[in-house]
């Protein structure tokens, strides 16, 4: 072994056997072939070099000499041309021996060194292979036993390297590159916190001074792209620490999940759930820092969610929010829709009711969106409860109603909760109940009139308009009457009138039974002067588009010379009977004295007088009865007045449209027997009608 002592360091040669390549004459010899050396020290790579005096008979002249480490296709660098030794490379050739020095050694310059030689002599070109190995390390702090204590550390120190040369040597320790000790041993035992660095030397050789060690700096991120992170890209976030001891990198995320034991993070596919906080952690035997780092994932919104406040039952008037959210990276913007409605645009994702009304009930949503996408949430039902407006009434059907159809009256009411209804006529309660229809199976005239309804929930209650129910129906029976109702009598003026119930208004027709053509329309018939050839049977006709009815009266003429006696009751009757036995006694008995004149004969005055003492009785008056009693004439003159006493004794009887008229034949009484008779019949019609 060969020491080589150096002002700026030293060097070990490891190989002193000499290398002899010749061929021919022609060689280089490394002596030695490999070196080891300190960095930061210089280093002397030696060889010599044989070559034929002459050939051919020319003498060898050499041109050219240089070392090199690198070729490519017969093409030699040589080292003074290589910019990585620029300034730092040295040839000392002579006397066909040819020297190489290195200064200021790096570990990169650890290579295989070759010597090249160029001759004047065709082809006289030699590389001496193979070359020397240099290898090129430095003093190195070990870290053998670290101890933490609470408030500083210790740490074993040893100073090694595969360089030094056997014997014994001092050892010179630095902190912060500040000399803090020398001894023989090449270990120390440090006090240090986490900012202290040390390092170690050998003394005559302090240039070759071992790298500092210390613990690791503060870890530096870096993301990869350094762009924006879009969910679904790939990204690899590296972790990077100043350390020596060379630092170990552990990623964890903020719930301190491990993720990975390489100082690369790597998302393939990374997600908006990936967003948060990570943490680096750079550790060495001296101590250990973390950084942290924040991945912001750009995506678009998520599905919005959606809530109603209050939560509860929303009643008119009150105050309601509705809210929208959405994970989204940046913040989404928020519009709020009812229906296909744009009600709110912007940052916030409320919508506020300051007084909400039933029409604000309905279908919402909102839309949350950003640069990245856009997104609608599920639907929201704003169910608004409320006191029932002002019902609605209908009629169906909705034409004219007539009598005996089917009629439905319906009400609605918008309100929240459903509303019950009741309907009324006039004041009287028809129905209650959930549903607001009334039904008629069969409507009467009865029926109509005014109708509304009422609509009540928990919140309040409310009538409706009225509703007129106009019901359509055929006329009723008329009614029939006669004026005066007194008599009528031969030449006065007498009015019919017919009235009858009738929706829409009856039309009137007047008739006289056998004849064809109409007497007259309207309510009142009036004959201005009657005559005899008036009497007999009249119907009046009451018509509309629903229908006709009729009602018959009976007419009959008297002679105005006499009143009509009239017997409503049975008592009235019996003592007309009386009253006319007294009566007619005493006539018998005038007669009787009569009798006994001379000229004159008993049985024709006796017939004659009975022959008008006839009494008609009108069952249309119930008060004492008046009687017109016609006083005998004599024959001679009846024959003359026969048409005259028939009109006179006539009596008006009614009669409905459900009775046949009757009829009263105008009889001479002949005997008293015969005018108890008609009497007798004539009260008994009394009692029946």
């Amino acid at each position: 072994m060969r020491l080589t002592a150096e002002a700026s360091g030293f060097v070990v040669l490891l190989l002193t056997v000499p290398v002899v390549q010749s061929q021919n004459g022609w060689g280089v010899t490394y002596n030695p072939t490999q070196i080891c050396a300190l960095k930061g020290s210089t280093v002397d790579i030696k060889c010599t070099y044989t070559y034929p005096s002459s050939l051919n008979n020319h003498d060898t002249k050499v041109q050219e000499t240089f070392w090199f480490t690198k070729e490519s296709n017969n093409v030699y660098v040589d080292l003074k041309t290589d910019s990585k030794y620029s300034g730092r490379v040295e040839y000392i050739c002579q006397n066909k021996r040819c020297t190489l020095r290195i200064t200021d050694l790096r570990e990169s310059d650890s290579a295989e060194y070759k010597f090249r030689f160029i001759t004047n002599q065709p082809g006289g070109t030699y590389t001496g292979l193979p070359g020397v190995t240099l290898s090129v390390t430095d003093l190195q702090v070990q870290v053998s036993r670290l101890q933490v204590y609470e408030s500083y550390n210790t740490a074993e120190l040893t100073c090694n390297s595969s360089c030094l040369p056997p014997g014994h040597h001092y050892y010179i320790w630095y902190k912060k590159n500040k000399p803090i000790s020398e001894q023989t041993s090449n270990s120390y035992s440090a006090s240090f916190d986490p900012a202290d660095s040390f390092s170690c030397a050998v003394r005559g050789y302090e240039k070759s001074c071992s790298p500092l060690v210390y613990a690791p700096k503060l870890p530096s991120v870096s993301v990869s792209p350094s762009a924006e992170i879009v969910e679904g890209s790939s990204v690899t976030l590296t972790c990077s620490s100043d350390a020596n001891p060379a630092a170990k990198h552990t990623w964890y995320k903020e719930n301190q999940t491990l993720l990975s034991k390489e100082p690369q993070l790597v998302f393939s596919s990374i997600q908006s759930s990936d967003s948060g906080e990570y943490y680096c952690a750079a550790e060495n035997q001296l101590g250990r820092k973390t950084t942290k780092y924040i991945i912001n994932v750009k995506y678009a919104p998520k599905l919005p969610s959606v809530s109603v406040s209050p939560s509860a039952e929303i009643v008119e008037g009150s105050s309601v929010t509705l809210t929208c959210s959405s994970d989204a990276n940046p913040a989404a913007k928020y519009t709020w829709y009812k229906e296909n409605q744009t009600l709110h645009q912007g940052q916030e994702g409320s919508y506020y009711f300051n007084s909400i009304s039933s029409e604000d009930k309905g279908i919402y949503y909102c839309m949350s969106e950003n640069q990245y996408g856009q997104i609608n949430s599920t639907s929201l039902l704003l169910n608004v409860q409320y006191a029932p407006k002002l019902p609605s009434v209908s009629v169906s059907p909705s034409a004219e109603i007539v009598e005996g159809s089917s009629v439905t009256l319906t009400c609605s009411s918008d309100a929240n909760p459903a509303a019950n209804y009741t309907w009324y006529k006039e004041n009287q309660t028809l129905t209650q109940g959930p549903e607001g229809s009334y039904y008629f199976n069969s409507i009467s005239s009865k029926d109509t009139g005014i109708y509304y309804c009422k609509s009540d929930n928990r919140y309040g209650q409310i009538n409706s308009l009225s509703l007129l129910l106009n019901v359509q129906y055929a006329p009723k029976l008329p009614s029939v009457s006669v004026s005066p109702s007194a008599k009528v009598v031969k030449g006065s003026s007498v009015t019919l009138t017919c009235s009858s119930d009738a929706n829409p208004a009856a039309n009137y027709t007047w008739y006289k039974e056998n004849e064809d053509s109409p007497k007259a329309s309207g309510q009142n018939f009036t004959i201005t002067v009657v005559r005899p050839e008036h009497s007999g049977k009249y119907y009046c006709e009451a018509q509309n588009k629903r229908g006709r009815h009729n009602s018959t009266l009976h007419l009959t003429v008297v002679a105005g010379l006499w009143k009509l006696a009239v017997f409503g009751t049975t008592p009235a009757v019996f003592l007309a009977i009386i009253w006319l036995s007294v009566l007619l006694l005493i006539k018998k008995k005038t007669s009787s004295k009569q009798s006994s004149e001379p000229g004159d004969r008993p049985d024709d005055r006796e017939q004659d007088d009975l022959h008008y003492a006839s009494f008609h009785f009108s069952n249309n008056q119930t008060d004492p009865v008046y009687s017109n009693i016609i006083p005998a004439v004599p024959r001679r003159q009846k024959e003359e007045e026969e048409e005259e006493e028939l009109v006179e004794y006539a009596a008006v009887q009614f009669n409905s449209a459900s009775t046949a008229p009757r009829t009263r034949s105008q009889e001479t009484v002949e005997d008293p027997a015969a005018l108890y008779s008609t009497v007798n019949k004539t009260a008994e019609h009394n009692r029946n009608v």
